[in-house]
């Protein structure tokens, strides 16, 4: 059994009763579109590495129901490599239903499909992420957002960002990763389910146990 593909599939039922991608009413339709603020890399002050900071222009589009995370995540990365397509033509080709989008596999499939091929999937098999994911995670989404390319994420449960507010998607959902620092020790969140707190810093460790059992578009 493929983890990836068996895990992260969305179920109405559990999106429905636990979150998942569930809009309240407040969030019934696209929010207006905000960019992230241009960082550059800067050098690290700890020695381990010398990158330190990089954040992505993006154009953040709430998601309109509430399937329609891996979609409005996808179409988040899209748009920092200058692809503009709506959420239901990036669903069409994701074959996102009313279940969700099937896996991370998908979301790599699509991103290769539009922008050229240096996608790769990364996959944290377990429920807890083993030290050696965590590095690969922050390695993989330092590479591909110097790259210029925001990382999707399949994640589940709850997880607190670094001002102690929690997320929580028992059903599954899809969250960009848009930018780090600390030398990939944080990293920054595009989240389309809320657009009042549409972007927040989140520890790696965290992110990494965010997304294990699921996977990752890099």
């Amino acid at each position: 059994m493929n983890p990836i593909i068996h895990r992260s599939g969305l179920s109405v039922a559990g999106l429905l009763v636990a979150g998942g991608c569930a809009l309240g009413p407040a969030v019934a339709a696209h929010a207006a579109p905000v960019q992230s603020a241009p960082t550059t890399s800067t050098q690290s002050d700890k020695g381990h590495d010398s990158r330190s900071e990089r954040l992505l222009n993006v154009d953040y589009q709430a998601q309109p129901n509430f399937f329609y995370c891996g979609p409005a995540a996808t179409r988040i990365a899209l748009s920092a490599q200058g692809k503009q397509l709506s959420q239901d033509d990036v669903a069409a080709l994701l074959g996102t239903t009313e279940a969700g989008t099937p896996s991370a596999l998908d979301t790599t499939r699509v991103l290769n499909q539009l922008t050229g091929g240096k996608y790769k999937t990364g996959e944290i098999p377990d429920d807890v992420a083993k030290p050696s994911e965590v590095q690969r995670l922050r390695d993989d989404v330092m590479k591909a957002l110097d790259d210029g390319r925001p990382v999707v994420a399949n994640v589940r449960g709850t997880a607190v960002d670094e001002i102690g507010s929690p997320h929580s998607y028992e059903g599954g959902h899809y969250v960009t990763l848009i930018g780090y620092r600390d030398g990939g020790q944080s990293i920054q969140i595009a989240d389309p389910a809320d657009p009042a707190d549409n972007e927040y810093w989140m520890p790696l460790d965290k992110v990494a146990n965010w997304i294990a059992s699921r996977g990752y578009s890099a």
